[in-house]
This record gives C-alpha cells, structure tokens and sequence, in this order.
C-alpha cells in the first residue's frame, strides 16, 4: 500500500518568489542550502541534495502550482514515482504553501515528511525571511 501527506507552511514570500526559486537551479539551491539542478519546464528534469531526490517537472502553473514525479536514493527500485504538488496561495504578505506528498513505498512516508519540515521548511525560512 502506497502512504501519502499533506503538510503546510508559511512564508513571508510571495508566492511568485518561491515559484521561481523552486524552479531555477541557484533558486532551489540556495533556498535549500544544497546542491541542485533544475530544468524549470514541464517534462524537465531535477536533483536536489546532491542527487538523493531527483525526478520530472509534470504541470506547471505560475506562482500557484508545481507538480513532480518525484523519488529518492531510499525507493526500491521497483517504486514508481512518488508524486509530490506544491500549491502556493498568497495569505497576507506572504505565501501558504501546501505539499501533497502522494505514491510513496511503504513504511516511507513519516520520513519525508519530517525532511519536508527540515529539509526545505526551516532553511527556505531563513533563506526568504
């Protein structure tokens, strides 16, 4: 059985900033604080952290919605893609953003979504804060 999650987190980003950062090679690295490479356009691929996540760019909508097939180093080779939808909605002066993390191989899912919080949550707020 495949686990899935939603978890949220706000930025005093907007969301056009985080879009873009996500979708750009120095912007997604420095919002991480690791190694990545990023071909921003749907059918483009990605890394991040130095290889241990990599995957697609699947759909596109600017400023509000990214979605990847997405799988780390840990996947058995077997495993599809997981799925992974950032949606960005401005609340306030800054973004809500939303992760639904979906398709992921068993017994997985309570470790990403603790590498969401420390991983991506806690340096993009230092990074746009």
């Amino acid at each position: 059985m495949d686990d899935n999650f939603t978890i949220t987190a706000n930025f005093s980003a907007t969301p056009e900033a985080i879009y873009d950062a996500w979708l750009s090679t120095d912007g997604h690295t420095g919002m991480t604080g690791s190694p990545a490479k990023v071909d921003g356009r749907v059918g483009g691929d990605f890394t991040a952290w130095d290889g241990y996540i990599w995957g697609k760019f699947l759909e596109l909508e600017p400023a509000r919605r990214i979605l990847q097939a997405w799988r780390t180093t840990e996947f058995p080779e077997d495993a599809e893609d997981s799925r992974v939808e950032v949606i960005l909605e401005s609340a306030g002066k800054g973004t809500k953003m939303t992760i639904h993390h979906s398709l992921i191989p068993e017994g997985q899912a309570d470790d990403y979504k603790l590498g969401w919080k420390d991983f991506y949550f806690k340096p993009m707020r230092a990074y746009f804060e």
